[in-house]
């Protein structure tokens, strides 16, 4: 009761702020009613069927982008069990009905005790499988309470994250201690969930599936077309600047038009990470004294892409690919105080990689770039222009720094194996007690 007390006055604060991002971008309007009123019998019938049911929750575009290979081998490793999935946004939504179909997908309900009885009494999971951290009280209380084990897989705890659950630790801690089991990404992970409830004997260290997730060819129909629509062809020094915040296109931008000259090759890709700075974005590129071609409008590059123009990605959901069409990549988000963003992407088509000051939401997978000599990590706009220009006057540089990257993520596999034994030998003992 708390807590449902708790998120009407969240949300009465925070209305007129969604109501404005409702009118202005089209945003929160979808899926209004499994989310407030939790998923309905009807809709969970089409959903399912006889079999045991396995919930997989991950909450935007990046926990989704994990789940496709977790699903496929669950089915396959237990052909008993149907998995469905729900996500939060609009953008985790649509890339989850691409990869999934949309008769597995729904949004999942917000935390009120209302709708999250009614969307587990609906759906009846025997598992309820969250991806990397999404500790909803509720959601944890009454799965656990109903019988569905409560598990998550890509743990990631970092130390902010676990100091504000142990200041309030009398309401979080009997949270964690619901988990019936928890993959970590890495030993500090381990040792976080571990100080803030969850039993050490329910905690392991499975590594980071995103290590599984990215992906490692070039030759793949959608990086090609990507490369031929944009009339990027290989004679072409390719920059892409990915998953980008307030402040980080300008930079870029700024950098590209100082380093055009020099090498006549570079090409520039802008990908901002929100779809509501689009707009923004593009007259950004215009003021800056560049002609703009946006993915949305559909037309493809007339011939070789001139230097006087920007691609400008504003469509969901490309990015993985448009990585696999860069020879240098820049990881947006770390510029500022957003923490970062996926830098195994570009990594594992052997990119050279780099990325700005804040990736704590990627602490490890940065940590570990950085010290195999995979990833440079830069200051601020002197340091990337720096960076961007030692890649064009040294291409072989380059290449080694993309081919040890791309090492790194071959080397670290195996993580979403080891999390399917975890899921499966749990889902057996559970069986069996039954």
């Amino acid at each position: 009761m708390f807590a449902n007390v708790l998120y009407l006055v969240t949300m009465f604060i925070v209305a007129p702020m969604i109501l404005w991002r409702m009118i202005r971008y089209g945003r929160y309007r979808r899926g209004v009613a499994e989310k407030i009123l939790g998923l309905s019998s009807a809709r969970a019938q089409r959903m399912r069927d006889d079999r045991e049911c396995i919930w997989i929750h991950g909450v935007s575009v990046g926990e989704v982008n994990l789940l496709p290979g977790l699903a496929r081998r669950l089915e396959q490793t237990r052909p008993d069990t149907q998995v469905v999935i729900s996500t939060s946004t609009d953008t985790g939504y649509d890339l989850a009905v691409k990869h999934f179909g949309a008769d597995r997908v729904f949004f999942c309900p917000l935390d009120f005790t209302w709708a999250v009885r009614r969307t587990l009494r609906n759906l009846a999971p025997t598992q309820l499988v969250l991806a990397e951290l999404e500790i909803w009280p509720n959601l944890v209380r009454i799965a656990d309470r109903q019988g569905c084990e409560v598990m998550i897989v890509n743990g990631r705890l970092s130390q902010r994250s676990a100091s504000r659950y142990q200041r309030a630790r009398a309401f979080t801690r009997p949270i964690f201690a619901r988990l019936s089991w928890v993959g970590c990404q890495d030993e500090s992970s381990l040792d976080r969930f571990a100080a803030c409830g969850t039993p050490r004997d329910r905690l392991s260290v499975t590594g980071s599936m995103k290590f599984d997730d990215a992906p490692t060819s070039r030759t793949i129909p959608e990086v090609q077309s990507l490369a031929q629509w944009a009339g990027l062809d290989r004679s072409l020094r390719v920059w892409v600047v990915g998953s980008t915040q307030p402040g980080e296109e300008e930079m870029a931008l700024d950098i590209y038009r100082d380093l055009r000259d020099e090498d006549r090759q570079l090409r520039l890709v802008l990908v901002p990470r929100h779809r509501e700075r689009f707009e923004e974005v593009a007259r950004m590129i215009r003021a800056a004294g560049l002609r703009v071609h946006r993915r949305s409008a559909g037309e493809a590059v007339a011939g070789t892409l001139p230097r006087d123009t920007v691609i400008l990605v504003d469509t969901i959901g490309e990015l993985r690919h448009w990585w696999g069409v860069a020879e240098i990549a820049t990881v947006g988000g770390s510029f500022g105080r957003r923490g970062g963003q996926n830098m195994l992407e570009p990594a594992g088509y052997g990119c050279a990689v780099s990325f700005g000051p804040d990736t704590r939401n990627f602490k490890s997978i940065a940590d570990r770039l950085i010290k195999h000599d995979a990833a440079v990590r830069v200051a601020g706009a002197d340091d990337l222009s720096d960076f961007v220009a030692n890649c064009l006057r040294n291409p072989h540089a380059a290449k080694s720094l993309g081919q040890s990257a791309r090492d790194v993520v071959m080397q670290h596999r195996g993580a979403t194996e080891r999390t399917i034994e975890a899921l499966n030998r749990r889902g057996s003992t559970r069986r069996s007690a039954a």
